[in-house]
């Protein structure tokens, strides 16, 4: 019995079906890894207790249509920072607001401390200065002395031009919007000692190797996909 010949319209349906789920493949994996990097987080991500650390806050914004144009940044309380001090940000204005501590602390040169930093915020000037769709920007701040051990968390509040404000705010790495962290141990740095270990330079190459390791991952599911579909392909030219 012969068979009956599939129509062109039917081929040519299944041909643009591959094609669709071929094109949308890399689209995904960029939006996927976009999603997962996409939060505002602080560099280093660890520190030695007892020193004093410059702290970068990565700001990316995440929005399509409206501009980020205020960073509120909360610092803990329950672990009392003794001195923190702002790097100004062209086209950004910043406030620092102070809380009275329930216990006051004890400096390196026996004075007593009543208040610490509680908040920093950051507004833009203008919406030149804004961070705007597909931009990040970095905010910078130094704190010390650290506590002896334990996790600093900074939860954060990211506001648009258009109102919304994305809550950095789970102290779950896994929420949806976690907080940036500084994990304090090893070796405790000497009272006085200033060490900057939030140095861009080493962010950028931490950065870099991240994304080159995941590179091969997704040429390969690339890839794969397109070898699929050329096998598909195949059959289809075969079968008509």
């Amino acid at each position: 019995m012969t068979r009956p010949a599939r129509s062109s319209s039917a081929r040519t349906t299944r041909v643009t079906r591959i094609g669709l789920v071929v094109a949308a493949v890399p689209a995904l994996l960029v939006a996927t890894a976009t999603t997962a990097s996409a939060h505002v987080s602080v560099n280093p991500d660890s520190a030695p207790a007892g020193g004093y650390s410059k702290l970068t806050f990565k700001v990316p914004n995440e929005s399509n249509s409206a501009s980020t144009t205020k960073l509120q940044v909360f610092l803990p309380i329950d672990h009392p920072l003794e001195a923190v001090s702002v790097q100004p940000h062209a086209g950004w204005t910043y406030e620092v607001k102070k809380t009275k501590l329930t216990t006051p602390l004890t400096d390196h040169d026996g004075n007593k401390v009543t208040q610490a930093v509680s908040e920093v915020t950051w507004t833009a000037d203008s919406a030149t200065s804004a961070i705007r769709s597909g931009e990040f920007d970095e905010f910078n701040i130094s704190v010390g002395p650290l506590p002896d051990s334990g996790t600093l968390t900074f939860k954060t509040l990211q506001t648009y031009s258009d109102g919304s404000v994305a809550r950095w705010i789970d102290e779950d790495e896994s929420g949806e919007k976690p907080a940036p962290t500084l994990e304090v141990a090893g070796e405790t740095v000497g009272a006085g000692h200033h060490e900057d270990s939030g140095d861009e330079g080493h962010a950028a190459d931490t950065e870099e190797a991240e994304a080159a390791s995941k590179t091969p991952l997704v040429l390969s599911i690339v890839a794969i996909v397109i070898a699929v579909a050329g096998a598909g392909l195949g059959v289809i030219r075969r079968r008509s």
